[in-house]
């Protein structure tokens, strides 16, 4: 049976590195010898589910903007509030 060998941070490092430029250059069409894009064989798939998913992410990223401008909304009025009270304890003081 063969021995395990221990998973240090460097080993782990090496990996992902050497795994990296792998990717890079398997996916890269310039270091294949292509130079015009029209050249690459995209893989084109029918639109079904794929299509509705991306629909719904787009609608949820739509919501996720309309609830972000709420709440700025409310920390300025938050910040508007704080301002205003420390101001009068200023004046106070």
């Amino acid at each position: 049976m063969a021995r395990l060998k221990k998973l240090t941070p460097q080993i782990l490092r090496n990996m992902i590195l050497k795994e990296k430029k792998n990717i890079m250059n398997e996916s890269d069409p310039l270091v294949a010898g292509i130079d015009d894009p029209a050249d690459v064989n995209a893989e084109e798939v029918p639109a079904g589910e794929e299509g509705r998913a991306l629909e719904k992410d787009i609608d949820y990223i739509k919501a996720l903007k309309i609830q972000e401008a709420k709440l700025t909304q409310k920390l300025n009025m938050i910040k508007k509030a704080k301002k205003l009270i420390s101001e009068r304890l200023l004046k106070r003081i």
